[in-house]
């Protein structure tokens, strides 16, 4: 079970080629993933973070296979949610009085899930650290809304390994753990994927938090991430990729995100994509129907994004759920930075554009003026105006 990552650390985690979804269904996993815990063995025994609960019984009974449960000293829990945390009820039931290092808000989160406040909790902020012998410690550092407020990072001394939690992950399976042993292009691509989808509000709090770790100047040669690749290979390339993520990203690059009833407002969508790459020709477009594409994988592209196109038809005096549901989610992301424009057909009442203004300007994206209301299916005036758009966005 116990996979080596440097010297006396071992990796005792969970390689999930089944996961196909995660946070209930709200991200889509195209590749597997892993929950990745860590055993620490000198001195001192300690095992930071565990698995996701169906994966409970299996973790437990592996652990028990590489070491005595009571050997171990203490737990470092560097985050409450599930998928780190859902194996400490079994766990706790074998050592009951093993000590618990976390951030105090992780005592409520534990607390809250699994209701046992009688759990040997050790509360530690920013700074404090734990002796494990060998002339090594345990350094915490506090990674406050990355992604919730209880999450914490881990630096071992000597080895100079960061235990990053959701920091620097990504959703992907890989048996060999490393990522210089990872396909490049599906590595990145999910790496990006992750932080659009789930840092991306948080991405000023990431921007400082990658500014103080650096001004501590401490040596890293590994990053222990909870999923996805463990970074060995130049470690800090994920770091200046965050770093630059987390600073209003944006490449040249427009998306336009639409649904239709009859075709019509496709037929526009497809329009304002052709007249952008006349106007801009080394702009990539890229064109998605958000009821029939994976909408983290749209929203991965508009995080790319310098602009965006949103359409969708009038229906019931208002828009088409499919699109009202992903403009929820568009607007908590918390894009920066970014225009948008608006474009849509209508039979009757024509209320489409005017709310897909509102609901983008409420996201935070500044809206253009040039847009297409069009009556009925479009006509030659109609797919006329997609080229105001299209330089609207482009400027």
């Amino acid at each position: 079970m116990k996979k080596l990552i440097k010297n006396n650390v071992y990796w005792v985690g969970k390689v999930d080629w089944e996961l196909e979804s995660f946070h209930g269904s709200d991200y889509s996993v195209n590749h597997g993933s892993t929950q990745n815990a860590y055993l620490i063995q000198e001195e001192k025994t300690v095992l930071i973070d565990t698995v996701w609960r169906p994966h409970s019984t299996e973790f437990v009974d592996n652990l028990a296979k590489e070491i005595d449960l009571d050997k171990i000293d203490f737990i470092v829990a560097n985050h409450g949610e599930v998928d780190h945390s859902g194996a400490l009820p079994d766990l706790m039931e074998r050592i009951p009085d093993t000590p618990i290092y976390c951030t105090a808000n992780a005592v409520k989160s534990l607390t809250g899930q699994f209701h046992h406040p009688e759990w040997n909790f050790r509360v530690v902020k920013t700074g404090d650290s734990v002796d494990i012998g060998n002339g090594k410690k345990l350094v915490f550092v506090e990674m406050r809304m990355l992604h919730w407020p209880d999450s914490m990072a881990t630096y071992m001394t000597g080895d100079n390994i960061l235990f990053s939690n959701d920091a620097f992950g990504q959703h992907y399976a890989l048996e060999e753990l490393f990522n210089d042993k990872a396909d490049t292009c599906t590595l990145w691509e999910e790496a990006i994927k992750y932080y659009a989808n789930i840092l991306n509000p948080y991405s000023p709090l990431v921007k400082k938090k990658i500014e103080e770790i650096q001004a501590l100047n401490l040596p890293i040669d590994i990053i222990a991430t909870s999923h996805g690749v463990i970074w060995r290979d130049n470690p800090l390339q994920i770091v200046e990729k965050y770093y630059e993520w987390s600073q209003e990203y944006q490449e040249d690059q427009i998306t336009i995100a639409y649904d239709t009833m009859w075709e019509g407002t496709m037929q526009l969508a497809h329009k304002i994509g052709k007249e952008i790459s006349k106007i801009s020709p080394d702009t990539k477009v890229k064109i998605f129907n958000v009821a029939r594409y994976d909408k983290n994988n749209i929203m991965t592209e508009v995080f790319r994004s310098k602009a965006i196109a949103v359409g969708s038809p009038t229906v019931g005096n208002g828009i088409l759920s499919s699109v009202g549901g992903w403009l929820d989610f568009l607007k908590e992301l918390k894009f920066k930075n970014k225009k948008a424009a608006v474009f849509g057909c209508y039979g009757w009442s024509g209320e489409s554009t005017r709310i897909l203004r509102d609901r983008l300007a409420d996201a935070g994206f500044h809206v253009v003026e040039p847009e297409i209301r069009c009556n009925w299916n479009p006509e030659e005036d109609d797919f006329g105006k997609a080229s105001d758009i299209a330089r609207a966005l482009c400027e």
